[in-house]
């Protein structure tokens, strides 16, 4: 079977976003259920900064339909412990929260920041703690870790790399598949159709292949993310 497209955006609730995409006068409460109807996954900001609590959980879940995933940016303070000091006992509880997703739990994207440098030790460490029930996405700010020892250490742990365009890129970065999926996340500000259509062309062949792509557009004050992401999804069309 071909694998499926999961876009969507950096955050969904943006009141701002109206009327570019949203409707005018949408309740805060309905966001969520109109952008779920729009696009099929959300990765999700506030995660960042504060663990979602149960109840948070359980209003995103009933807020959405059974097939729209989350992808949930690991809560920094918990991720900097697993990473740099305590992975054994940092990761369960950096993880335990995010298991009231379910099968709805697309990814945890893992953020390592520009100032930690690529140690071998540490992500071995990190990755031998992750428990493979939970899916993990690692997302490399510095370039040295993008190196093939990190692919090959993220492949046998099952791990995704995600692949980041940032606005001053001068060319896209390369697409590896090193776990079950692809992640992909474009931060440019705008893209041009071609653009878009050259991100469709790259992400084909893995489609094709069987491979579910997440792809997420920045945030911004206007809704030009999702309107982004619709035009993506449009661009790549059903997958039968």
């Amino acid at each position: 079977m071909p694998g499926r497209l999961l876009v969507g955006t950096s955050g969904f609730s943006y009141k701002g976003w109206a009327p570019r995409f949203y409707p005018p006068g949408l309740r805060a409460a309905d966001l969520l259920p109109y952008y779920a109807g729009r696009l099929p996954a959300v990765e999700l900001n506030n995660t960042y900064y504060a663990s979602p609590t149960p109840a948070k959980i359980a209003a995103w879940l009933a807020a959405t339909p059974d097939d729209f995933r989350f992808s949930v940016k690991a809560q920094r303070g918990g991720s900097f412990r697993a990473l740099q000091t305590d992975p054994a006992g940092s990761v369960a509880w950096l993880t335990g929260p995010y298991r009231a997703f379910g099968a709805r739990l697309g990814t945890v994207l893992f953020r390592v920041p520009d100032n930690a440098r690529r140690d071998d030790a540490k992500l071995s460490a990190l990755l031998s703690a992750w428990p493979a029930d939970v899916p993990l996405t690692m997302e490399f700010q510095d370039q040295s870790w993008h190196v093939d020892e990190t692919f090959e250490a993220l492949a046998v742990a099952g791990a995704a790399l995600c692949a980041t365009e940032l606005p001053d890129d001068d060319l896209p970065p390369t697409l590896r598949r090193t776990g079950r999926f692809l992640y992909l996340r474009l931060r440019r500000h705008d893209y041009t159709p071609a653009e878009l259509g050259a991100w469709a062309a790259r992400l084909e062949p893995f489609l094709a292949a069987g491979d579910d792509a997440f792809v997420f557009f920045r945030h911004d004050e206007e809704g030009r993310g999702g309107e982004l992401a619709v035009a993506l999804q449009e661009l790549v069309g059903p997958r039968d």
